[in-house]
């Protein structure tokens, strides 16, 4: 087991890893539309998404993975109205790319955000 760390995406804001390598799968912890400096985007729901997904990226890549390697999402939303414009940000990052996914409505994630979004996929030895 590794534990994955980047300056690239939020600092872990609890008892937890960005993320964790076991046996060439990396397992994402669950990434929230904070920059890297940790400020939150709180522009509409787009603006956040591609703050979440510039996140999942970063993790990915210092998991030494990428977007056409993950095989499963879960996406977090509080409100499911905002699936549609949700789908279409995550569409760009992911491209002909189509891992398995679940999206859930929630009632509540931490900060107060409106999304969230945890990735597993498959290392580059």
């Amino acid at each position: 087991m590794k534990s994955v760390h980047t300056k690239g995406a939020p600092a872990a804001i609890g008892p937890y890893s960005q993320g964790m390598i076991v046996n060439n799968m990396f397992y994402s912890s669950g990434q929230i539309p904070l920059t890297a400096e940790g400020t939150l985007v709180t522009g509409d729901i787009v603006d956040q998404t591609h703050q979440v997904m510039k996140n999942v990226q970063a993790v990915l890549t210092a998991a030494q993975a990428s977007f056409d390697s993950v095989v499963k999402t879960t996406v977090f939303i509080k409100n499911m109205d905002d699936f549609v414009k949700i789908n279409e940000v995550y569409g760009e990052y992911f491209g002909e790319h189509k891992p398995a996914r679940s999206c859930v409505e929630v009632a509540r994630l931490p900060k107060d955000v409106d999304i969230e979004i945890e990735v597993i996929a498959l290392v580059t030895p």
